[in-house]
């Protein structure tokens, strides 16, 4: 794990320091919130200081099931895949969150129980994290983290709702035209088998897919 804060006492009072590096980092993150609602200049200090630049390798876990989850992450570059495993072995693609996006086991992490989620590196990556705890505390503050906490859980919601009528209702293809809709760009950066799995299908099927659709073109 990277450094992060660096204080200095002025006065009475610490200021907060930061490498450019670091700077460019929370930079990515405000850029995002302020899309959301304006972020006065105190709470963009008060959020760097909870943040923490986090590398997970390539083939590394950002959260492993089994494990009670206590981190918010922000992706600041590379590509991350969230994913179950069952019994038999067999794992499930939940989603994707590559750079710019949020990511946590919510649902654990809100109960303060063991994940049953796996959250996997497909690129090194880099990600802002906070401590949940943390993160509360700061957006039980200003009215601007009202409205992101409100962003975060209505976006959240929508991806949830949208992605169980897909499964249910929409035909391979169409779950296929979504992905790509959704995720746009990702698709030379995940492999077949992973793209296959999130959209219920094997990677013989979604081969065709793609030749049916390239003909159609």
């Amino acid at each position: 794990m990277l450094g992060w804060c660096r204080w200095k006492r002025v006065g009475e009072r610490l200021e907060i320091r930061v490498t450019k590096d670091e700077i460019g980092m929370v930079d990515q993150l405000i850029r995002l919130l302020q899309k959301i609602t304006p972020i006065p200049a105190r709470e963009r200090e008060k959020a760097a200081a909870i943040f923490r630049p986090l590398e997970v390798p390539k083939g590394g876990f950002f959260m492993r099931a089994g494990e009670v989850p206590n981190n918010l992450g922000f992706v600041i570059s590379g590509l991350l895949r969230l994913f179950y495993i069952d019994r038999e072995g067999n794992d499930f693609t939940k989603s994707f969150c590559a750079e710019s996006g949020f990511v946590a086991a919510y649902s654990a992490l809100l109960l303060k129980e063991p994940s049953r989620l796996f959250i996997e590196a497909l690129e090194d990556s880099t990600i802002l994290v906070a401590e949940y705890e943390a993160f509360q505390r700061l957006t039980a503050g200003h009215p601007c983290w009202q409205a992101v906490n409100r962003y975060m859980a209505e976006t959240l919601f929508i991806k949830k709702e949208r992605r169980e009528s897909e499964l249910l209702l929409d035909d391979a293809t169409t779950r296929y035209l979504n992905f790509q809709k959704e995720f746009p760009g990702l698709e030379p950066r995940i492999k077949k088998y992973h793209i296959a799995s999130y959209l219920g299908i094997t990677p013989v099927t979604l081969s065709r897919i793609r030749t049916q659709l390239k003909q159609k073109n």
